[in-house]
């Protein structure tokens, strides 16, 4: 005959609730740590918009309270525990990109005070939170945070361009960046250098690895990130290139994804993208010259 006495739950199956409870309070302190200065009100209006533009943030604050009041009923494999196991993650992770923010912020000094209170860079901030909380990697999510502080710094560009910066973070890939890397370290290298520096041996012409290149080179091309190296007139006017035309045979076969006689550059929005995003401190950009720290 089956008892109808329940079991007592086991350690390991019953929650926690206590120490629990204190590492979501050790993650909240995290958060809520910024700086001693008078720029802490300021950096509170930032909190709030980063905060409140990532949806499982409030969620997990409301199950954290549903389960203190349930925990004697809870046990270690409920859906809501394992829900809030991989948040807690997540909102640790959150909690040191916010820190880390604040101490760069405290680097510009008072120069951007006026800014980051302002609504059009809040706006910016809710939507590269809105990326950083989406992307799958460590990179992007750096390169959200990079654009975030280097926003709220010298002006460069205008608030439009930042946010197309941020839809291009959502549109390309890391592949993509890995491609923008080794041309901004390298201005001019050809296809087979990009190849070759990223990735190693030349695969065939008919390959997944050529096909997958070349539409890394188009995306970024058609996009307006990378250009082949062009001549210019004195105010800025791109020359035509003079046709050659082959003597002889036309070739057979056509023109490689790996080439290795057409220079690559940045465009000079793409130079921008670099410094926004891949820069842990942005300056004014000048042509020709890079500032800021270089990316890795």
């Amino acid at each position: 005959m089956r008892s109808s006495v329940k079991e007592p739950m086991s350690n390991h199956d019953e929650i926690q609730p206590a120490e629990r409870a204190g590492k979501v309070e050790q993650i909240r302190n995290e958060i809520g740590v910024v700086t001693p200065s008078a720029r802490k009100r300021y950096f509170e209006k930032f909190l709030l918009a980063a905060l409140g533009s990532i949806p499982w943030v409030g969620g997990f604050i409301s199950t954290m309270a549903t389960l203190k009041t349930e925990a004697g009923d809870l046990k270690a494999d409920d859906l809501r525990t394992q829900w809030l196991k991989e948040h807690e993650a997540k909102l640790r992770r959150l909690g040191t990109t916010l820190t880390e923010i604040s101490e760069r912020f405290e680097s510009l000094g008072d120069q951007i005070d006026e800014r980051i209170q302002s609504e059009a860079y809040l706006n910016l901030v809710r939507r590269a939170f809105r990326t950083w909380d989406q992307a799958d990697t460590e990179e992007k999510r750096k390169c959200a945070a990079n654009l975030v502080v280097n926003a709220g710094g010298p002006r460069v560009c205008s608030d439009d361009v930042i946010r197309l910066f941020i839809d291009w973070l959502n549109l390309y890939h890391e592949a993509h960046f890995a491609v923008i890397r080794e041309i901004y370290h390298n201005r001019g290298v050809s296809r087979y250098d990009i190849w070759m520096q990223v990735y190693g041996p030349v695969p065939r012409e008919d390959s997944a690895e050529a096909d997958l290149f070349r539409m890394l080179i188009r995306d970024l091309s058609i996009g307006g990130v990378i250009r082949q190296e062009r001549e210019t007139t004195i105010d800025g006017h791109f020359l035509r290139k003079n046709l050659r035309r082959v003597k002889g045979h036309a070739p057979t076969t056509m023109e490689s994804a790996f080439e290795d006689s057409k220079p690559y550059e940045l465009t000079a929005l793409g130079k921008q993208f670099v410094h926004y995003t891949m820069t842990d401190t942005v300056g004014r950009l000048e042509s020709g010259n890079h500032t800021g720290t270089h990316p890795n």
